[in-house]
């Protein structure tokens, strides 16, 4: 968590970029780690495929069906992260949905990102109430921080609660759409993350769908901690492989 916590309090504007762990090749995981971080990207959330995701769009849909073809599981994703502190020291968030969490065992999950040196989940269909209850002290045993989404309809007393109950970011999607569903902002949503900057909430936000390049880079993060790339790095990886990240990077930045 303190990797996170290091990162957001710098004076930069934060890249983070999304893949899906086991995509394109069941190994690539790693070195696609070791890339990002090589090119200078200062967050990385690293995709868990589940083979029901409600909220991905097309690109990231397939790039997780593909996964789970080649083979990924959560037991093997642990195994290929198991010496990644070796290499990279950028924090590193796993995203994914709750299922996959709940049979592995939550305290298991937990247990075993501390001993890898992962810094925090974002599971966007883990309610609130139910996260308080249950999961709270066990995310706080082993150090990760649980990062919460909002959306443009998400109301400010909702916002508040989220807020009180994050202890890193908040995730602010810029439109109700799945993931890679648009190109660009237009009035209501810079409106929107005006308003989210207004409510001086107590974590700072990073932006995520619609980020494709500099221009909606720089859009995202005008009021903004930082903004989260998943769709568009996906298809890069998917038209050029490992090959293609460093320069999809320089044209971010």
């Amino acid at each position: 968590m303190q990797r996170i916590q290091d990162k957001l309090q710098n004076n930069e504007k934060l890249l983070s970029i999304y893949f899906t762990a086991g995509y394109p090749s069941l190994e690539d995981t790693v070195p696609i780690l070791e890339s990002l971080q090589e090119n200078g990207v200062d967050m990385v959330e690293i995709g868990l495929p589940f083979s029901d995701p409600l909220a991905d769009g097309p690109t990231i849909q397939a790039s997780g069906t593909q996964a789970l073809k080649n083979g990924m599981t959560t037991t093997l994703l642990f195994e290929q992260l198991k010496d990644i502190r070796k290499t990279v020291s950028i924090p590193l968030i796993i995203m994914g949905y709750f299922n996959p969490v709940l049979q592995y065992g939550v305290e298991n999950f937990c247990k075993k990102c501390q001993e890898i040196g992962i810094d925090g989940l974002i599971l966007p269909d883990l309610p609130l109430a139910e996260y308080k209850e249950h999961y709270k002290p066990i995310f706080e045993k082993y150090g990760l921080s649980n990062t919460f989404l909002i959306t443009p309809q998400t109301s400010e007393e909702r916002i508040k609660q989220l807020d009180n109950a994050s202890d890193g970011f908040i995730y602010m999607v810029s439109s109700a759409s799945v993931t890679g569903s648009q190109s660009g902002f237009g009035n209501a949503q810079m409106d929107y993350f005006t308003r989210i900057k207004n409510m001086n909430l107590n974590n700072p936000q990073i932006v995520g769908f619609g980020i494709s390049n500099t221009e909606t880079f720089k859009a995202a993060t005008t009021h903004a901690k930082g903004a989260i790339i998943g769709s568009a790095f996906i298809k890069i990886l998917t038209e050029k492989g490992l090959n293609g990240i460093s320069d999809f990077v320089k044209l971010i930045r």
